[in-house]
């Protein structure tokens, strides 16, 4: 099973499909991708499939840098990205929950970074996104 809920490859979530799926965190997704927009302009939407083990995603990119990236799941989503150390330094500065502090540590270190992923099930969620979304940018 992928971790994204559309894991056929032969087309992208459609914009009813993507509704039925997420259910009610719908409207954080589509929350979270108009702040992303306004905030980070100009600000362009690619969906991509990774493989059938992560199946589709939409990434958020500002110019040549990825912002992040949103997997649609059943009834939540989750959103990914990968931290460069400057972020990471950044991130242990801030007031982000400890839990999300210690998975970005023991996140596997890759030339472009460390890659985490938090799942948005609810504003609270949502609005720790915004900040690691904003520590990400400003580094």
């Amino acid at each position: 099973m992928a971790l994204s809920a559309f894991d056929d490859k032969s087309h992208s979530p459609r914009d009813r499909e993507l509704a039925e799926t997420l259910g009610r965190s719908g409207g954080l997704w589509k929350e979270l991708r108009a702040h992303v927009s306004s905030r980070y302009e100009p600000v362009t939407e690619h969906w991509g499939f990774s493989g059938q083990k992560a199946g589709w995603a939409l990434r958020l990119k500002r110019k040549q840098r990825t912002v992040l990236y949103m997997i649609p799941c059943r009834r939540y989503f989750i959103v990914a990205f990968v931290l460069g150390e400057k972020a990471v330094r950044a991130a242990h500065q801030s007031d982000l929950p400890k839990a999300l502090l210690d998975a970005i540590d023991s996140a596997r270190q890759y030339v472009e970074g460390r890659g985490v992923r938090v799942e948005v099930r609810n504003k609270k969620d949502l609005r720790i996104v915004v900040k690691l979304a904003a520590i990400k940018m400003a580094s």
